[in-house]
């Protein structure tokens, strides 16, 4: 497993959505990726309140480099299989924060789960599966 700081993972995402949208990721370990924004007008839906991709794209992402993170030696990359969410709040102002944690660091997927918050309450709660991808032989 190849260590991967969180600068690396800030220049990864230079020009991708993440970037765009203004994803910051906080601390990056093998056990727990720590991640968030600053709610700004593109984040919000047409009712004024966060829109789901925007909280979709702060869980997605942070399991995504968790995976990363993680890869097995001599995997290439990774790819979300499915992403379960549920949501239980929203905001309108302030900051979003993501914690997401493994659940399962297996060869061919791995399974995390993160939990977002805003102004100290969970908001959104999110299971993600990645398939490890392979070399092909």
């Amino acid at each position: 497993m190849k260590k991967i700081s969180v600068n690396d993972l800030h220049e990864r995402q230079r020009g991708s959505l993440p970037e765009l949208l203004g994803f910051d990721i906080v601390s990056a370990t093998t056990q727990s990726i720590d991640a968030g924004f600053d709610i700004k007008p593109h984040h919000l839906a047409p009712n004024g309140y966060l829109h789901a991709a925007s909280l979709i794209m702060l869980a997605d992402t942070s399991c995504g480099y968790g995976c990363m993170i993680n890869l097995p030696e001599g995997a290439n990359s990774f790819t979300t299989i499915e992403l379960k969410s549920n949501f239980l709040g929203t905001a309108r102002e302030g900051r979003v924060d993501c914690i997401a944690t493994p659940v399962h660091l297996g060869r061919t997927t791995q399974v995390w789960d993160a939990t977002v918050s805003a102004a100290g309450k969970t908001i959104a709660l999110f299971r993600c599966t990645q398939m490890v991808l392979w070399p092909k032989t």
